[in-house]
Order: structure tokens, then sequence, then C-alpha cells
């Protein structure tokens, strides 16, 4: 009787090298689907996340037309203004 150190233990390398590859990979994709950046971002950020990344300038000036700083009409002039008017 071999006691468990025969051909079992081609196996014990094939589980080591699972490891040592799957846990640091799924660490990695936990991470890119919880962060901000990661794949469902997307999903998070509202209905204008098709349209791409919007620009520093443009999530202030959405911020101050939130906060009421803005008109309508001074919104979409300013948005006119940055290129990213309709």
């Amino acid at each position: 009787m071999m006691w468990g150190y025969g051909m079992d233990m081609a196996w014990m390398w094939l589980w080591g090298a699972i490891t040592v590859v799957g846990i640091p990979l799924l660490v990695f994709v936990m991470v890119r689907l919880f962060s901000d950046r990661g794949y469902g971002a997307a999903k998070r950020q509202g209905p204008e996340a098709g349209a791409g990344p919007r620009s520093g300038a443009r999530q202030i000036l959405d911020e101050r037309f939130a906060r009421g700083e803005l008109t309508a009409d001074e919104y979409q002039e300013r948005l006119r203004v940055l290129g990213e008017g309709h």
C-alpha cells in the first residue's frame, strides 16, 4: 500500500496550479466588478453611460445646474461652449 503517495500525487500539482492562478484571478475579477471603473460601472452611471466618460468641466457644470446655480439657458450655452451641447 502506498498511503496516498502513488498516482494521486500528480493531482496535487494540478490542484496547486489551479490555486496559484485561480485565487489571484478571482480577486482581480472581484475588484474590477466592485470598483467605480470596473465592468459594472456603466450600469451605475445612469442613462448617459453609453455616451462615454464626462469631462471634469462637464461634471462641474452638471453639479452647478443641479444645485440651481445656473438657469437652463446658461447651462445649454456653457455646454455649447464646451463642445458637448446637443
